[in-house]
């Protein structure tokens, strides 16, 4: 998929989460999910795939598919938020509220999915 396919799926999406957030029946104490983000759709589950969804405080949204039963899937969210702290935002190019390209971040991601893939998630305690 290009850009612009992978930018409408993110602008869909978004779209889905805001409405979820206000027309969410049940309101968390303060609106917000235990990570502190707002409420909204965190995970959507069709069609034998999963689209996982975390939120930072600051509204950034990190978004991963996967086959059903794939485990981890928040602490990749996690930490692929780490990375992009680690490498996007130190990036004197990088615009906020652009599509992240840059090298290193890409690297790190594919890296880590890698790593993920091969069974070496640590367990968090």
């Amino acid at each position: 998929m290009g850009i612009n396919e992978w930018l409408r799926i993110g602008s869909t999406f978004h779209s889905l989460y805001a409405i979820a957030a206000e027309a969410s029946p049940l309101k968390l104490p303060g609106n917000k999910t235990s990570n502190g983000s707002d409420d909204g759709i965190e995970q959507i589950q069709a069609g034998g795939l999963i689209l996982r969804c975390f939120q930072t405080r600051t509204g950034v949204k990190f978004v991963i598919t996967a086959e059903l039963g794939t485990a981890d899937m928040d602490y990749v969210l996690k930490e692929i938020y780490v990375l992009y702290a680690d490498c996007a935002l130190k990036d004197p190019f990088y615009e906020l509220e652009m599509p992240i390209r840059c090298e290193l971040f890409t690297q790190a991601v594919d890296n880590l999915i890698e790593r993920v893939e091969k069974g070496g998630v640590p367990r968090m305690r």
